[in-house]
């Protein structure tokens, strides 16, 4: 079982640079497939980036390419999600997942474990 726990969401305003962090137990990050997920009142759940198990491949949804970054620390056994330039249609409340599977990661049916998700509030 992998346990999940998201941290580091709140109000901020748009252009500012936040980091969501994803602490993992349970299982080595380096052993799945880590991802993003955000969900808007009113919208389907909807991918925002991955990495690899490898740590060196990355993916991002097109929405926030160039803005967010995707990153591990595998000693701290913790995702993380930087956020920059945020725009205010970016709120949402964030979700990390983990996945076994092997070549599907953007699509939430993908993956197994969820955590609990953190708010994140973008003002003009």
């Amino acid at each position: 079982q992998v346990q999940l726990v998201e941290s580091g969401g709140g109000l901020v305003q748009a252009g500012d640079s936040l980091r969501l962090s994803c602490a993992a137990s349970g299982r080595t990050v380096s052993t799945v497939i880590m991802g993003w997920f955000r969900q808007a009142p009113g919208n389907e759940r909807e991918f925002v980036a991955a990495i690899a198990r490898s740590g060196d491949i990355t993916y991002y949804a097109d929405s926030v390419k160039g803005r967010f970054s995707i990153s591990r620390d595998t000693a701290k056994n913790t995702v993380y999600l930087e956020m920059n330039s945020r725009k205010p249609e970016d709120t949402a409340v964030y979700y990390c997942a983990a996945t076994l599977a092997y070549g599907y990661f953007q699509r939430a049916q993908d993956y197994t474990y969820w955590g609990q998700g953190t708010q994140v509030t973008v003002s003009s």
